[in-house]
């Protein structure tokens, strides 16, 4: 059985690697872009699964990859939603709520709910909710750091601006994704 779930987790990271790499290829045409909004919807998803560089690439994929490390209870069916639910989500608040941002290219928002979902969800299992509890008091100290300081050293390694609100509204729809899921009672969990 745990070989299972390994080889489960080794296909969903070798699938996002794989698929994020052939995207970044081509990157150009699959970051979001605010006047290409309407015209070219593929972007709301894709520009979140591109980067800006490959050091880039590499930093978020090694961060997904440890999702169903840390929260092996977490279904991948549940990761794979995520990663079509919160793109386009955070593509849209882009657009109406900070217009001023005219292209973005990265995980690190959806990476922010993801983490925040998984633990928000986690703090039912008793087993789970110390380790859950430390992931949301430290993705909830970074946005405050963030807000009051900006961004980490993430700048000078990626050599980019980072885009804190990217961090800022992947956590506030990760959470509200997992009330929803607490709410309905939705089976996430395996």
């Amino acid at each position: 059985m745990e070989q299972h779930k390994l080889d489960k987790n080794i296909l969903f990271i070798a699938t996002c690697i794989i698929f994020f790499a052939m995207l970044q290829l081509f990157q150009t045409h699959f970051i979001y872009q605010h006047d290409v909004f309407f015209s070219q919807p593929w972007r709301w998803w894709t520009g979140h699964w591109v980067h800006v560089g490959w050091i880039h690439y590499v930093l978020n994929v090694l961060a997904l990859a440890c999702l169903p490390f840390l929260f092996p209870n977490i279904k991948k069916q549940v990761f794979i939603a995520l990663l079509l639910i919160l793109p386009p989500l955070l593509s849209l608040c882009f657009y109406l709520i900070y217009p001023h941002i005219f292209a973005y290219a990265g995980l690190s928002g959806i990476l922010h709910g993801l983490f925040v979902f998984c633990a928000i969800v986690s703090l039912k299992e008793k087993s789970e909710r110390n380790f859950a509890f430390i992931v949301l008091l430290c993705i909830f100290g970074k946005i405050a750091w963030e807000h009051f300081f900006g961004a980490l050293q993430t700048e000078q390694l990626i050599g980019h601006p980072v885009l804190i609100q990217a961090h800022l509204l992947g956590v506030i729809f990760g959470s509200i994704c997992a009330i929803l899921s607490l709410i309905f009672r939705l089976n996430v969990m395996k």
